[in-house]
């Protein structure tokens, strides 16, 4: 098949495809919409050496990924959900809370999400209290000139998590074009064999059509 071929094809079937990806495009939109909407509050804690001389900074940055493991744990999760007085388990709310280090900046990212967004902004903050909490104790047993602080970089920093209306509904559209295009290519494939006009004859026989003898009435 040629590109004359192709373009055939689309024209003939290609409101297959197009429909198709319309009727897919619309569900994941009604779906989407009909999701109840999951907010994620950001908050950044910042890890500050006392001095910044190589050997504390290099300390600092070894010590990211044990805040972190002290953090990520169902104790730590307890402690948040005893303080906001929530109704759930930690391994719930651990579930829905992601921590990550930056080592590169020296910043410890909180991302918690949750339906409601004044909770979700509550439960990041209060687990980067929860570091900040533990720094100043530790900081209590070591020199003035060793210590290692740990502060909020900037208030917490809220976006809707989910759904996504936008991509949803073009992840919806193109499936829906993609399923179409092989509903398009089984009906081609099933009547490749059916001759319809002068080039199907040429193209089954390999022969050119010298002539063509009209129907009778």
């Amino acid at each position: 098949m040629n590109l004359i071929d192709y373009a055939s094809i689309l024209i003939r079937r290609g409101w297959i495809m197009l429909l198709l990806g319309i009727i897919a495009a619309g569900s994941a939109f009604v779906f989407s919409r009909s999701l109840d909407p999951v907010y994620r509050a950001t908050q950044r804690v910042r890890i500050e050496p006392s001095r910044s001389d190589f050997g504390l900074v290099q300390s600092a940055k070894q010590l990211l990924n044990s805040q972190v493991s002290y953090l990520d744990s169902s104790l730590r999760a307890a402690e948040v959900i005893d303080r906001l007085q929530m109704d759930m388990t930690p391994q719930q709310l651990r579930a829905d809370v992601r921590i990550a280090p930056n080592l590169d900046s020296l910043v410890i990212q909180i991302d918690a999400e949750h339906k409601d967004i004044g909770q979700a902004a509550l439960i990041a903050t209060e687990w980067a209290q929860l570091l900040i909490r533990y720094r100043d104790d530790q900081n209590q047993q070591a020199r003035q000139e060793d210590r290692i602080y740990a502060s909020p970089q900037d208030n917490p920093v809220i976006a809707l998590a989910r759904p996504n209306i936008t991509i949803n509904t073009l992840v919806g559209f193109i499936a829906g074009v993609f399923v179409g295009g092989i509903i398009v290519f089984v009906l081609e494939y099933l009547e490749s064999a059916i001759v319809r006009r002068r080039e199907d004859v040429e193209s089954i026989a390999g022969l050119p059509v010298l002539a063509a003898v009209p129907p009778s009435d």
